[in-house]
């Protein structure tokens, strides 16, 4: 006889197979394909501080029931559907300046395919009318976390400069298979956990600069 106050409950062996599954084709395709990254960081998410919660997030778009609250539910399973035409935009605007290294984005192309974003770009500024694009990335057919950092560097390291801006934008320019909407199934915002990173005061917050440039910026 079944003790029914010890079975497991429907959605909870719904995400449990969803992870087996998830986990089982990011297997396939690292074999596959080798490891792929789209930048480079040498901190996982709990090393970084996430500071989303603290932002008025809005879109371009939205279909009924797939709305801005699936960015932000911590559910794999659910998904914010665009209900437009590109590119998507996803607005995540903070009361006051703060210091952002990195964005990442929950993707599954396995899942959502020709809703799967290809090319996307984030742009930071004070307000929409002075924007600036930080990175453009393609991606080929990605699986769970993207991870976009943002400062001038090739690697997030804890001497990379973070980026101060009180609106960050995310682009989606392009899907796979030439697809119309997309899905995102969670977005998460990461600011670095002081003093480990480079702090500099200057009002140049959004950095364009090489290493070359920065040994030759101050006047000896």
């Amino acid at each position: 006889m079944n003790d029914l106050n010890n079975m497991p409950d429907a959605d909870d062996v719904e995400e449990e197979e969803m992870a087996d599954i998830v986990d089982d084709e990011e297997n396939s395709y690292s074999q596959r394909r080798g490891e792929r990254k789209i930048i480079k960081s040498e901190f996982k998410h709990e090393e970084l501080r996430e500071i989303g919660s603290s932002a008025i997030w809005s879109l371009s778009s939205w279909k009924h029931g797939n709305g801005v609250d699936k960015l932000r539910d911590d559910n794999f399973l659910t998904y914010w559907q665009s209900d437009g035409t590109l590119p998507h935009l996803v607005n995540i605007q903070f009361p006051q300046k703060v210091n952002v290294v990195q964005i990442s984005l929950w993707l599954n192309y396995k899942s959502d395919e020709s809703y799967t974003p290809n090319k996307i770009t984030i742009r930071a500024g004070t307000h929409n009318g002075d924007l600036q694009d930080l990175r453009t990335v393609e991606l080929d057919e990605p699986l769970r976390w993207v991870d976009i950092q943002l400062s001038g560097d090739e690697i997030l390291s804890k001497t990379s400069r973070p980026v101060g801006a009180h609106l960050f934008q995310i682009a989606i320019k392009a899907n796979h298979q030439n697809g119309k909407d997309t899905h995102i199934r969670q977005i998460k915002v990461f600011a670095p956990k002081l003093p480990l990173f480079y702090e500099d005061y200057s009002d140049d917050d959004i950095p364009f600069k090489t290493v070359e440039f920065a040994m030759h910026e101050t006047i000896r």
